[in-house]
């Protein structure tokens, strides 16, 4: 099967890249409209989503927790359910905000609309950040 290949020139991240992006981008869209949720609520909400439908629960707990091993989620609290467990309540965090930005963004576009001195407080940023 050929790749496709990305129309916008968006900026393409690992987290939205393979076969768990679809998923990601659902859970980051789940937790971005209502946050904090459990991962019984994402679930509930990812199979509201067309294509995911019949995703199982092991699948979304999955990916939750690598995505919180990734610092995309925190946990906020612990909730207790009806049944008496304790559930994890996750939110995203800025980094999962910006990469969601980012992976709508064109950088073309980007770069075209900023001033001199923002590109470099940005590139500041970007320089710290890898020393």
């Amino acid at each position: 099967m050929a790749r496709k290949k990305n129309k916008n020139k968006a900026t393409e991240l690992s987290v939205f890249k393979g076969r768990e992006a679809k998923l990601n981008r659902a859970i980051f869209q789940s937790l971005s409209l209502k946050s904090p949720q459990s991962i019984y609520e994402i679930h509930k909400n990812v199979r509201t989503i067309n294509g995911l439908r019949k995703v199982h629960y092991g699948n979304v707990n999955k990916r939750v927790r690598a995505l919180k091993e990734s610092a995309y989620l925190r946990i906020v609290s612990i909730q207790n359910t009806k049944a008496g467990f304790e559930a994890s309540l996750y939110e995203l965090t800025n980094k999962a905000c910006f990469a969601m930005i980012l992976n709508l963004t064109n950088i073309d576009e980007f770069l075209s609309r900023i001033d001199e001195e923002t590109a470099l407080e940005i590139l500041t940023i970007f320089l710290r950040t890898l020393i």
